[in-house]
């Protein structure tokens, strides 16, 4: 099943939108009083000349600290490359503009898997004279190196770490950082869940990379030790669980859903009662 890259990071940074702005731009983030803070709905746009339509990712409505005016931040997660992206941006811009008639900060997330570097601006001009300088911010993620990101407690952080710069030989030293991270930060089960999620999508560790994890994770001398062991278990057990309600869904019996997930006999006969 193909992934909806533009929706996972719609809820992550909706979800963790200050959180966002002050792990990034924490020059703007000293500006913006997210007291005010509200999701615009979706805004479609049709590229008439390419045929072809294109949807805002995310768009909040917000106000600078002693101000009176609001002011929209757009953010637009960029998981593929596009050659035209800046100019994209720009018709983004102007037209949201046209709609709203407020001051708008621009964004781009760029989350693909490889280092590319990607321009911040957009440009029209003739060889006498410049008509157009536009610029947006830009989160290029794969050029974060992920270890500078682990002492950050903040959930945006441990949720992207999964999406920055790390070798493959770094991935069960990433996922034990991301869980020390989660514990540390002392999150909600909605939130962990929708980070865990989320890290989950784009580093999924091998049978054996999971068993190693959980023997570096008993040879912790930290105090998250247990604590990282019991959110691993946790988890485990609703993964399991999900997969035994897709199981009855389909017919399975239980002796089989029993081999396949080894949850208790008990537990899938109660699960069983629910569904029917």
């Amino acid at each position: 099943m193909a992934v909806d890259h533009d929706r996972l990071f719609k809820e992550l940074i909706t979800m963790f939108f200050e959180e966002f702005i002050l792990l990034f731009f924490p020059h703007v983030h000293e500006y913006i009083d997210f007291q005010h803070v509200s999701f615009l709905s979706e805004e479609l746009f049709t590229d008439v000349t390419a045929g072809e339509r294109y949807r805002v990712d995310l768009l909040v409505e917000t106000k600078l600290k002693g101000k009176d005016g609001l002011i929209i931040v757009h953010i637009e997660n960029q998981s593929y490359v596009h050659p035209s992206f800046p100019e994209r941006m720009f018709i983004y811009f102007s037209r949201l503009f046209e709609k709203h008639r407020k001051p708008i900060l621009p964004i781009a997330l760029f989350s693909y898997d490889f280092i590319r570097h990607e321009p911040s601006s957009f440009t029209l001009q003739f060889p006498f004279f410049d008509v157009l300088q536009f610029q947006f911010l830009v989160v290029e993620l794969r050029k974060q190196n992920w270890r500078d990101y682990i002492r950050h407690d903040n959930p945006i952080a441990a949720a992207l770490l999964s999406k920055m710069g790390y070798t493959e030989s770094e991935r069960i030293e990433l996922k034990k950082q991301f869980l020390r991270m989660i514990v540390r930060m002392e999150l909600d089960e909605a939130k962990q869940r929708l980070l865990i999620g989320f890290f989950e999508t784009y580093v999924k560790l091998s049978e054996e990379e999971e068993l190693q994890l959980r023997n570096e994770v008993n040879e912790m001398e930290t105090k998250e030790k247990q604590q990282v062991l019991e959110l691993m278990i946790s988890y485990e057990k609703k993964e399991k669980r999900k997969i035994a309600k897709k199981m009855l869904a389909k017919g399975y019996d239980v002796q089989t859903i029993y081999e396949l997930t080894e949850l208790p006999m008990e537990e899938i006969e109660k699960l069983k009662e629910k569904h029917w």
